[in-house]
């Protein structure tokens, strides 16, 4: 994720921010231009506001006051901004209890949004299924509310955005690391199977990778929940999850490329070295690659990732907490980031 500037002070200012700290100026995300952008009351009230660096009219998100998005849409057209119109259902605002964790669920996908187009992938299927997302609430749904794909609908489970209980599943289950985000990640995964393997013609590529997705997944599944993966899992795969189904497999990894790609992001942003004063070994230093996002090689982006992951896990402990990124990345691993890094690779502008 980059880091922004307010265009009024210069003062830093971060993705979700709706105004400047410091002087108070407005603030606004423009998608179609990843740009954080700041804002000027329109002289006539209508549209909302004009963009101080191009004179563009925009308006905020119909969210911005319940959701607090900050996205913004050209003035006079849907009110809802890019990120907020792919929610196709969302918990019943009138209960209190939803709000909090529907906002946070809203600010995770605006993140992943952001990296999609960053990527400049698209947001449908070659039958034009279109991308969108379903976040709900157990409590007013009939059957419990399961998170996972399916044609191109992407469930969220509200209580995944309580703190609370994401951690006592995540212990129930075995797990290193489980966020919102993270869910977010994983299931897009399945979306782009869909939309850049099985469209894309690369089913074949794929099953050597990762393995023949046509065994029965419900079959996998069950097995999985009742053996568990297998000792040796992180010999071949990024999480344990992975060896469930190849289907899991490409999801868990792609979602560990969208990490990976975002986190150097920001520390490119930050411009953080890793150099360590007792190594001398060169390859625990980090290396400067530009846009994580226009990565030539997967070869480039592990070569940064690997040192980062160390000095963030390192700085985790020092402050008592459990390891950023508590993955051990194999070589049949980076293998397997380097096909979907191969599969993302052709839609990013140069």
């Amino acid at each position: 994720m980059r880091i922004f500037s307010c265009g009024n002070c210069g003062q830093l200012v971060f993705f979700e921010n709706l105004r400047c700290e410091r002087c108070g100026t407005e603030l606004g995300f423009l998608p179609d231009r990843l740009a954080l952008v700041a804002l000027d009351p329109a002289p006539d009230g209508a549209p909302a506001f004009t963009t101080r660096d191009g004179g563009e009219p925009v308006q905020r998100c119909a969210n911005a006051a319940n959701a607090g998005c900050n996205w913004l849409a050209p003035a006079g057209e849907a009110s809802l901004c890019r990120a907020c119109a792919l929610s196709r259902r969302i918990p019943d605002l009138d209960v209190p209890a939803n709000l909090a964790p529907w906002q946070a669920a809203e600010a995770a996908k605006r993140r992943l949004i952001y990296a999609l187009l960053r990527l400049n992938l698209p947001l449908a299927t070659a039958d034009g299924t279109q991308l969108s997302f379903e976040i709900l609430s157990d409590a007013a749904e009939p059957e419990p509310v399961l998170t996972g794909h399916a044609d191109g609908v992407i469930t969220i489970n509200l209580a995944e955005a309580d703190s609370a209980e994401r951690e006592r599943r995540r212990s129930e289950l075995g797990e290193a690391y489980r966020t919102l985000l993270g869910h977010f990640r994983h299931e897009v995964g399945h979306f782009y199977w869909d939309a850049l393997v099985r469209d894309g013609g690369r089913i074949d590529e794929c099953r050597a990778a990762f393995g023949d997705e046509r065994p029965d997944y419900a079959e996998a599944l069950q097995r999985h929940y009742a053996s568990g993966a297998p000792p040796d899992w992180q010999l071949g795969y990024v999480s344990a999850y992975a060896t469930m189904h190849p289907w899991e497999d490409f999801a868990e990894t792609w979602a560990h490329y969208m990490h990976i790609v975002d986190a150097l992001d920001t520390a490119e942003a930050f411009g953080m070295r890793v150099d360590p004063a007792v190594a001398p070994d060169p390859t625990l230093n980090s290396r400067v690659i530009g846009d994580p996002y226009r990565a030539a090689s997967t070869g480039d982006l592990i070569a940064a990732w690997l040192p980062l992951s160390y000095a963030v896990n390192s700085l985790n402990r020092s402050l008592g907490q459990a390891d950023l990124y508590p993955f051990v990345l194999s070589e049949p691993s980076i293998s397997k980031l380097g096909f979907v890094h191969d599969l993302v690779r052709p839609f990013a502008p140069e």
